[in-house]
């Protein structure tokens, strides 16, 4: 048996993974990292547009903090996340940016002087400062106050994963690629490591670490329609469901981009519409205005995406063989900044569409159409990382749900959490490392071994009636067509069915390849499949339990926010034996909250069952504000007095900013 220890265990190669293990090393402890697929590759080279850090250092920046960054992540997520944790997350985003810098990203800098620009599809001049030439610029976003996305062209992720992959390596990390997680080890109430296959050669490996982190990504190849690469099957958040220990969370919020190409499905960053381009119908008129007058196309991305689809219903729509979709007008900014800031994207219309976006009129214009984008649902986990329920277990970046982005989250704030929950919950991790877990039982690690030896071989060796191919496509075809964008309590009723059925088809499928000791990719999907079942499951049956629309989370029958009802998280687990997820609820106290429930600033308004609750805390808030600055007190003390959240001294520090020096 081939059994292989470490201080630490980081499962997944992507920005938050190699972030965290980062940490750890850097403590002194061995860490090994398991990818799937070489950590370059990862899913994280994909972001385009950015991460948010309220640096402040453009002119269109100028005035932003900490604090509006929370308020933005807050009404973003619908009044849905932790707010201690987006606490967290705004106090050490800057830190983040910076750290990056330091290890060689080539973040865009701000020029002093003039600079043209695209407003509101109007071309416009703003005036750098000479102070902040050189400084790390921003462009806008969808859904926030001020200027702080922290970009480089609209190659951001590419750039950040090469920078933290080599500062991963240049500390020792030891990384294992092509080696896939398939069963997490615990013994009732420690996690001890998990059981790999070795992609290559299909042995199974036991890991040992006195803790495991996973941070393996989202789900979003369980839709038929996705931006996400073919490796984002959620499996990671699979094995830590089949514990039976561990809860998923908030799984029915999923969160659609507006503007993914038609038909490839590849992703044309937010930054097009940062940087001014807009959307516009068969006839070529731009429609955001007329749903979202403020906001317009960089209302969040749950509101846009709807509107959308909205629009299209009315008959708007432009038709084509792949269906109905909208134009994506970048041409407006015109060739120069393309060609400069937002190269990737005309590499993309070209290769794949055959269009040049540059180009001015309808020739120039991009089909777009929302599709699948990001899961705003994961392993639930404390706001140090840890879960809840099984000691020891971490999780990290878009697979956890540590919740900071409740219902729905902003752009570039998936970004900008994998480095910052990399660091925050990776010095967590570390900790945990160093003063847990020093005794192993090692029979037990042989016995997991040898389960799934044993698991492995009846799958090959079984008839089996059903092919594994034809399920997993069903699968997404079904959550494409009844638990997407519009959501109705009787389709998916008719969605937790079916997906039921094909659960219990998975577990008796023919794999027609026999062999264990080789690289197998039916036996890979025969494991796979039955675990992106049991996620799909419990998003649809999250879905179908909440009478309410939240975010990202739209049902058609219940289109009013349900402050009243609703003010809790979704919790998912899976008891072993049985074909449906079980569920239960985790209620949100509005009574700690230092931003009480109220409406979003975009998205239709009068919509919201208000929390009598709501009202009483407001008016709390609104009192210790207002004792507190006529005490003169400073904005961190206010903050406090608020809502007291936990962070580590190095990261709750003040931040710097241009012009008012440590605030």
């Amino acid at each position: 048996m081939n059994i292989q220890y470490s201080d630490a265990l980081v499962v997944g190669g992507g920005l938050a993974g190699l972030r965290a293990a980062i940490e750890v090393a850097k403590s002194g402890q061995s860490v090994t990292l398991l990818s799937i697929c070489p950590v370059k590759r990862s899913h994280s080279a994909a972001v385009q547009g950015g991460m948010q850090a309220s640096l402040a250092n453009s002119v269109k920046g100028e005035g932003d903090n900490e604090d509006v960054h929370f308020a933005d992540t807050v009404k973003g997520s619908d009044w849905g996340c932790d707010q201690e944790v987006a606490r967290m997350f705004a106090q050490t985003a800057p830190k983040a940016v910076r750290e990056l810098a330091a290890w060689g990203v080539p973040w865009t800098r701000v020029t002093k002087g003039p600079r043209s620009v695209v407003i509101n599809a109007e071309r416009t001049t703003i005036e750098e400062k000479e102070s902040a030439h050189g400084l790390i610029n921003a462009r806008d976003f969808g859904g926030t106050k001020k200027w702080r996305t922290c970009f480089i062209a609209d190659a951001t992720g590419h750039c950040m994963l090469y920078g933290v992959a080599n500062e991963a390596i240049k500390n020792q990390v030891k990384i294992i690629d092509r080696m896939e997680a398939v069963r997490v080890m615990h013994d009732g109430k420690r996690c001890l490591g998990v059981i790999a296959r070795d992609l290559t050669n299909g042995q199974l490996i036991a890991f040992v670490a006195r803790g495991t982190m996973i941070a393996t990504g989202g789900y979003g190849r369980v839709y038929k329609q996705t931006t996400n690469a073919v490796i984002c099957e959620g499996t990671g958040a699979a094995i830590a469901l089949e514990t039976g220990l561990c809860r998923l969370s908030n799984m029915e919020a999923v969160q659609f981009h507006p503007t993914p190409i038609v038909p490839s499905g590849i992703l044309l960053t937010e930054g097009c519409r940062g940087d001014g381009g807009i959307l516009r119908d068969v006839d070529g008129y731009r429609f955001m205005p007329d749903y979202e007058p403020e906001k317009k196309e960089l209302a969040s991305r749950d509101v846009v995406s709807r509107r959308m689809m909205e629009h299209i219903r009315k008959g708007k729509g432009v038709k084509s063989p792949y269906g109905d979709h909208l134009w994506l007008d970048i041409s407006i900014l015109g060739r120069a900044h393309i060609e400069k800031n937002l190269r990737d994207v005309q590499d993309i219309c070209k290769t794949f569409n055959g269009i040049d976006p540059a180009d001015e009129g309808e020739k120039g214009w991009a089909p777009v159409l929302p599709m699948q984008h990001y899961c705003m649902g994961g392993i639930r986990t404390k706001p140090n990382g840890e879960s809840q329920w099984l000691n020891g277990l971490f999780a990290c970046g878009e697979a956890a749900c540590w919740d900071m982005h409740g219902f729905n989250r902003l752009g570039g704030n998936s970004c900008a959490e994998t480095v910052v929950a990399g660091m925050i919950v990776g010095d967590y991790f570390a900790e945990y490392c160093k003063n847990n877990g020093e005794k192993i039982d090692t029979n037990l690690v042989k016995k997991y071994l040898s389960q799934e030896y044993d698991y492995l071989k009846s799958l090959v060796s079984k008839t089996g009636k059903h092919n594994v191919f034809d399920i997993k496509n069903k699968m997404k075809e079904l959550m494409w067509e009844k638990v997407a964008i519009f959501r109705t309590g009787k389709i998916l009723q008719e969605a937790v069915d079916e997906l039921e059925t094909l659960y219990k088809e998975s577990l008796d499928v023919k794999v027609h390849c026999k062999e264990l000791d080789c690289a197998n990719p039916e036996l890979e999907e025969a494991y796979r499949v039955p675990r992106m079942l049991k996620v799909a499951l419990c998003v649809a049956k999250g879905a179908l339990l909440r009478t309410e629309s939240r975010g990202a989370h739209y049902r058609e029958d219940y289109p009013k926010r349900d402050d009243e009802k609703w003010m809790k998280r979704t919790n998912t687990f899976w008891v072993e034996g049985e074909t449906s997820p079980q569920v239960e609820y985790e209620e949100l106290d509005i009574m700690k909250m230092e931003m009480p429930p109220a409406f979003r600033g975009y998205g239709a308004k009068g919509n919201i069952i208000e929390n009598p609750l709501s009202a009483k805390r407001q008016a709390e808030v609104d009192e210790i504000t207002a004792k507190m600055q006529q005490e003169g007190k400073n904005r961190y003390e206010i903050q406090d007095a608020l809502m007291h959240y936990e962070l580590q001294a190095k990261y709750k520090a003040p931040n710097q900013r241009t012009g008012v020096d440590y605030e």
